[in-house]
């Protein structure tokens, strides 16, 4: 309780600011708390934020007054105002930044929920019963291990390599069927309403949803659910994780290494990391689990800061086969023969069959046969993408589109040749070879919520027998399909993305694919790269082994998780080469800084790119403040900052 005839509050508003100081009136400061509701005049309106906490001074001048405060608790316990601080100082933003995501609009200004008719969900269930029931007793003592610390509220993370999605859902619910006040955690919110289906079955109106996907109103009763105790279990994509529960006992993270988990605008906060963080000021167990773990999670527990679960070896898989496209016959260059011949043979077995090819549209590259031109985009000067449903070529990367070049734009001749192969050409092509109809499946055919709906009904149903799509469709597809073989046609295109990561994303995106296939079933990958260890681990699914490989060369580039990235962005009109250069030279000598680079984006301003590397956290964000104190300020530059980027 925060008493005085006149105290003074720092309070935090859901805008880009830091706390700022105001009066507080006697007949308000009896129930004046941190983490509780206000309202206070700012930029000349009344607005409404919560209470950091007692300043330490009264600033000097005329000081405005708080002229409400909300409810009679606070919506923020000290632990999350912990965690707000926490995530401030690690992400290098300012505290209301944070507040902003923390809690949702809904948490200051409650929204009724219109009462509308419940449609049915067309979305079969992600996983049968029968299905799950048939891995709910294995490997028990990992189990136990979990229940025993929730049990004694003591805080340990635990990551659990799953053979299968299946196996974490049960494991999952194994641990609810015992303890109370949890959070669990899914990469996607088509994800998340399978799950609900499956934990509202088992746990009745103890389980709330909450996520971005929800109606204000929703999102408002599900506020109200959680503080008033109707429910204790919470289940939500990466912003569950900021759910004001009164107390948190475990949190669940689900398929902890997608890359969904990290918001890519905006604050480029980590949900699977703020979640640990939590777990730790909660004094809660947190369990991360995934088919293919992350290397940053599987690095902690050699570390000895995770503890690692792995289940009873013998559990059965897809069988995968390696196909060398440089000694196969192929149909096409980028389909063999042995594929084609798999697939009839599954078919006639009424199985169901799934391509991936991750590059939608028709061809993905037009290129003059003169001067060995290829189209690119006018403002990222990546290659255009040739769509023919809509007769335009495309970059997938700002949305530019055009129509189909007559003539090549460097030496105008018209000898233009389509090359390469999208979702729209593989469809056209299979169909052809096996006179049937198919389904496609990528971000041209599932724009909207009832197309994807649309999707996955046609995709389960008997009607269809062959779906084409990119790693969408793996995303969105539950276990159940009844799929019984994948071919995978361009694993090469994956492995040759200027990623550090590569490689890992390659290994989890088809760890994914075989997640969605029967385990009597088979998995095909096409490759011109057999002899590369990627795919011998992946062929007896050895994941010990790639770690132990990608470990050694990540050790000697010096990435991580041997060493911490911080990606800085500043955007100007102006050339700011030589004043980053200045700067970089009074930087620390344990931070590595690679860049300016100097691209120029599609409005025509310039944005610089640099990153910054350190084995020493605290010397990487000097580094990084250093650069922000530089242009403190400055309405000419705009700084964006990445902490432990994906995307580099």
């Amino acid at each position: 309780m925060i008493k005085s005839s006149m105290d003074f509050l720092d309070v935090l508003f859901p805008v880009n600011l830091g706390p700022l100081t105001y009066r507080c009136p006697g007949e308000l400061s009896e129930r004046a708390e941190a983490g509780m509701i206000v309202s206070a005049p700012l930029r000349n309106r009344v607005t409404k934020g919560i209470i950091k906490g007692r300043s330490v001074k009264a600033l000097p001048g005329e000081m405005k007054e708080i002229l409400a405060i909300h409810g009679e608790t606070p919506v923020l316990g000290g632990k999350m105002i912990h965690l707000l601080k926490w995530m401030a100082d690690y992400y290098l933003s300012e505290e209301g930044l944070v507040l902003k995501n923390m809690l949702p609009r809904e948490a200051f200004t409650k929204v009724k929920q219109k009462k509308t008719k419940i449609r049915p969900p067309s979305i079969p269930p992600l996983v049968r019963g029968d299905y799950l029931s048939s891995f709910i007793n294995i490997n028990g003592s990992s189990v136990c291990r979990v229940l025993d610390s929730v049990k004694k509220d003591s805080h340990e993370t635990f990551l659990l390599h799953a053979p299968s999605s299946a196996y974490e859902y049960s494991f999952l619910i194994q641990i609810l069927s015992e303890i109370r006040d949890a959070i669990v955690l899914a990469p996607e919110v088509s994800l998340t309403g399978n799950l609900y289906s499956l934990l509202k079955d088992r746990f009745g109106e103890r389980v709330c949803l909450f996520h971005s996907g929800l109606s204000r109103g929703k999102r408002s009763e599900a506020i109200d659910r959680v503080l008033s105790g109707k429910s204790d279990i919470v289940l939500g994509t990466r912003s569950a994780v900021f759910t004001p529960m009164k107390k948190v006992s475990f949190i669940s993270v689900l398929h902890e290494h997608s890359s969904s988990y990290k918001q890519e605008d905006g604050l480029r906060y980590h949900g699977r990391d703020v979640a640990v963080m939590r777990a730790y000021l909660e004094r809660a167990t947190i369990l991360l689990s995934s088919i293919c773990p992350s290397f940053e999670s599987l690095y902690n527990c050699r570390k000895g800061k995770y503890t690692l679960l792995e289940p009873e070896a013998g559990t059965r898989k897809p069988r995968i086969r390696i196909i060398d496209m440089r000694h196969e016959k192929l149909l096409k260059p980028y389909l063999s023969r042995k594929v084609i011949d798999a697939a009839v043979k599954h078919m006639k077995r009424d199985s169901k069959v799934m391509f991936v090819i991750n590059r939608r549209g028709y061809s993905t590259l037009l290129q003059c046969t003169e001067c060995n031109h290829i189209e690119e985009c006018p403002a990222c000067k990546l290659p255009l993408v040739f769509h023919k449903q809509d007769l335009l070529v495309k970059c997938h990367y700002c949305g530019y589109s055009a129509k189909v070049p007559e003539r090549c734009s460097r030496c105008k001749g018209h000898s233009i040749e389509l090359l390469g192969a999208g979702t729209q050409r593989v469809q056209e092509d299979i169909e052809k070879f096996l006179g049937i109809k198919t389904l496609r499946f990528d971000s041209d055919t599932s724009r909207k919520r009832s197309e994807v709906e649309s999707l996955i009904g046609a995709a389960h149903s008997d009607d269809i027998r062959i779906v084409v799509g990119t790693k969408i469709m793996t995303r969105r597809l539950g276990t159940n399909g009844g799929f019984s073989m994948a071919a995978i046609l361009n694993t090469d295109i994956s492995l040759q993305i200027p990623d550090f990561r590569s490689m890992e994303k390659t290994y989890q995106e088809i760890m994914s694919v075989g997640d969605r296939i029967m385990t009597s079933g088979e998995i095909f990958i096409q490759t011109r790269m057999p002899q590369n260890y990627l795919f011998k681990c992946i062929r007896n699914y050895d994941y010990r082994m790639f770690f132990r490989e990608e470990l050694d060369s990540r050790k000697s580039l010096h990435y991580p998780p041997y060493t911490r990235l911080l990606l800085m962005r500043f955007i100007s009109k102006k050339d700011l080469t030589g004043e980053l250069s200045d700067i970089q030279k009074r930087g620390d000598k344990k931070v590595e800084i690679l860049g300016p680079s100097l691209p120029e984006n599609k409005k025509g301003r310039y944005e610089f790119k640099l990153l910054l590397k350190s084995s020493v956290r605290g010397a990487l964000h000097s580094a990084a403040r250093t650069f922000l104190g530089a242009y403190a300020g400055s309405k000419e530059v705009t700084i964006k900052i990445d902490v432990d980027p994906l995307l580099i």
